[in-house]
């Protein structure tokens, strides 16, 4: 009995919701890769792999998309996958269409430098190609803004790092680099004192 409901249930949904409007509610619920699935809307699409943390398929995805926002959370998805060089070109062409775009530049300079660093260490660093075994989303979390907050203790590891990052990753993959941006800042600055 508990099973025709729950297939009655499906049934109607889909009689009255659009796949776009079933994807939303799954994405809301924080099933993001059951949303990719459901999802039409290809940038809808491609946020729900972002959030499930398939970066590829998130930027394979973006692809279809030829806009500024569309490059630009391309670029993101494969910065955290570890293609800097193609985050780059991404970057690229979301600043060809809006130049003024200040997101878009600090992230292509990150890339960059993340680049640099992969050349300078003699290769892959390890962190970003890997990937987490499994990525949480805290949906009743109250995230009152992107502020990261560093202590002077011990250092963190990469993969440590990346897992904070994570946690604080946002709906929309600009916020995730703003978080990120601003532990970067903050680690700098740790540094540049005597």
């Amino acid at each position: 009995m508990k099973g025709i409901l729950i297939v009655a249930a499906v049934t109607w949904s889909g009689l009255w919701f659009t796949p776009d409007q079933r994807g939303q509610r799954l994405f809301r619920r924080g099933e993001f890769i059951a949303a990719a699935r459901v999802f039409e809307d290809s940038m809808w699409r491609a946020s729900a792999w972002y959030r499930a943390g398939e970066f590829e398929k998130s930027a394979r995805t973006f692809a279809l998309v030829n806009s500024a926002a569309a490059h630009f959370n391309q670029g993101n998805a494969w910065l955290m996958n570890g293609r800097y060089e193609t985050a780059i070109a991404c970057y690229d062409r979301a600043l060809a269409i809006r130049p003024d775009w200040k997101e878009a530049a600090e992230n292509r300079a990150l890339a960059a430098a993340r680049a640099e660093l992969v050349k300078a260490s003699g290769g892959d660093m390890g962190d970003q190609k890997i990937g987490a075994d499994k990525i949480v989303f805290d949906k009743d979390a109250k995230n009152e803004g992107q502020d990261t907050e560093v202590s002077a203790g011990q250092a963190m590891s990469d993969q440590e790092i990346q897992a904070l990052w994570l946690r604080r990753v946002q709906t929309e993959p600009a916020d995730f680099l703003r978080a990120k941006f601003s532990y970067q800042h903050a680690r700098g600055q740790q540094g540049a004192s005597p």
